[in-house]
C-alpha cells in the first residue's frame, strides 16, 4: 500500500532547509531545549496536579529530517492493523499473480512519494509532539511514547516573531509536557485513543469501488479546496461509519490539545514573562500565510487542528474557572468521563453530567468564609 523507504527518501530529498547556524549554536540549541524540556515537566506537574512519571527523560530533539523518519516509524505501527486486513483480503489480480505484484509495487511507491511530500511540508511546521506510537522495543526498555522537539523550526519561529528565544523554548515546550503529562499519568489515555484510531482505520472500506468513489471525492476536495471552499481530504475519505469514530477521536484530541494549549499560557509569568507577547504574536502567525498555504491548510485539515486548540482551551479554561482544576481533572477518570463534542462546545452540559451541578454552585467552605 505504503513504500515507507520511498516516503521517507521523498519527505527528506523535499523538504526545506532550516535557518543556518553555527555547528556551536545549534548544539547550544539542542543543550538548551532538552534542559527546559526537565523544567517544563516540573512545571506542568505542579500546574496540573497529574500524576505524570517523576523524572522522565529529557526531550528528544531532531531536525526537519529526522521528524520525518520518526513519523513514517509512527505510522507504520498505527497502520498495521489496516495492512494485515488488506493482506487477508488480497485476491489475484486481474493481470495475474506476476502482474499483480507489479501493479502494487508501483502503487505503493507513487503513494509512498505523496506521503513524503506531505511529511516534507509538515516538518517545516512542527515545533514538537508526544509521539504515541513508536516500533515495539525488543528489549521493553524503552517508553512507550517520546517527547520530540523539531529544533530548527522553534529556532526559526522565535526569529520570524521576534520573541525572547528562552521564553518561547519554554513556552513550547510547556505544551508538549503537558501532553506527555497526559499520556503517561492517565494510563487508560494511550489505549483508548489507538483504539479509536484502529477502529477508524478498520472501517475503511476496501471494495475497489467505493475506494475509487473516496478518490473522486478527494480529487473535487482539491479542487474545492483550490476555490477557497472548507473541504479537505479527512472528509472527502471516510466512510459513515468512520465520521462516528472521527467525532469521538476529534472530541479526546480536542481537549488534550486545548488542555495543552490552556496550560502554556496559565502556569504563569514568572515561569515565562513574555508569554502575552509570545501568544499574541503566535497567534497572528497561525491566522497568516500565503492563499497557497491557507489552501493547503485547509486541505490537510490543519485549521481543523488549530479550531481544536481554540475550542479545547475555552472549554479547560471555562472548567477550571468554575470547578478549580480537580474538577477539571475529572476528565481524566475514564473514557465515560471525556467531553463529547458538543459538550467541547457547552461546557457546563460536561460539568452537570460529570462533575455534578452541586460541585459547581456551590462554594468551598475557604472560599465562602472569605
Amino acid at each position: 500500500m505504503i513504500d515507507w523507504n520511498v516516503a521517507v527518501q521523498a519527505g527528506t530529498r523535499l523538504v526545506r532547509p532550516g535557518p543556518q547556524v553555527s555547528h556551536e549554536e545549534a548544539r547550544a540549541v539542542v543543550a538548551e531545549l532538552r534542559e527546559l524540556s526537565r523544567d517544563a515537566h516540573g512545571h506542568v506537574r505542579d500546574f496540573t496536579g497529574m500524576a505524570s512519571e517523576l523524572d522522565p527523560a529529557p526531550a528528544t530533539v531532531v531536525d526537519r529530517p529526522g521528524w520525518i523518519r520518526a513519523n513514517v516509524d509512527g505510522f507504520r505501527v498505527v497502520l498495521e492493523p489496516l495492512m494485515e486486513q488488506m493482506t487477508e483480503r488480497r485476491g489475484p489480480g486481474p493481470l495475474g499473480g506476476a502482474g499483480n505484484v507489479v501493479v502494487q509495487a508501483v502503487g505503493s511507491r507513487v503513494t509512498g512519494m505523496q506521503v513524503g511530500a506531505i511529511l516534507a511540508y509538515m516538518a517545516s511546521r512542527v515545533l514538537g509532539q508526544y509521539e504515541l506510537f513508536l516500533p515495539p522495543d525488543p528489549s521493553g526498555q524503552a517508553p512507550t511514547g517520546r517527547l520530540t522537539l523539531v529544533a530548527p523550526n522553534i529556532v526559526h519561529v522565535e526569529q520570524e516573531l521576534g520573541v525572547h528565544t528562552r521564553d518561547f523554548r519554554l513556552w513550547v515546550c510547556l505544551h508538549e509536557e503537558t501532553h506527555r503529562a497526559q499520556f503517561t499519568g492517565v494510563r487508560w489515555l494511550r489505549e483508548y485513543v489507538q483504539d479509536q484510531m484502529t477502529q477508524f482505520l478498520l472501517a475503511s472500506d476496501l471494495d475497489p469501488g467505493v475506494m475509487l468513489d473516496r478518490i473522486r471525492d478527494a480529487a473535487e476536495a482539491v479542487a474545492d479546496a483550490m476555490r477557497g471552499g472548507d473541504a479537505n481530504l479527512i472528509d472527502a475519505i471516510q466512510t459513515p461509519e468512520q465520521r462516528k469514530i472521527l467525532d469521538r477521536l476529534t472530541a479526546v484530541m480536542t481537549l488534550v490539545e486545548g488542555h495543552g494549549d490552556y496550560v502554556m499560557d496559565a502556569v504563569g509569568p514568572e515561569v515565562v514573562p513574555s508569554v502575552e507577547q509570545i501568544r499574541s504574536r503566535f497567534q497572528g502567525r497561525r491566522d497568516g500565510g500565503s492563499k497557497l498555504d491557507k489552501t493547503i491548510r485547509r486541505l490537510l485539515g490543519i485549521d481543523l487542528k488549530m479550531k481544536q486548540y481554540a475550542e479545547g482551551s475555552r472549554f479547560v479554561r471555562r472548567v477550571v474557572a468554575e470547578a478549580g482544576m480537580a474538577g477539571f481533572n475529572q476528565v481524566w477518570q475514564s473514557p465515560e468521563s471525556l467531553p463529547t463534542h458538543d459538550e467541547i462546545k457547552e461546557p457546563a452540559e460536561w460539568m452537570n453530567r460529570v462533575i455534578g451541578p452541586r460541585a459547581i454552585d456551590v462554594a468551598p467552605p475557604e472560599a465562602s468564609e472569605a
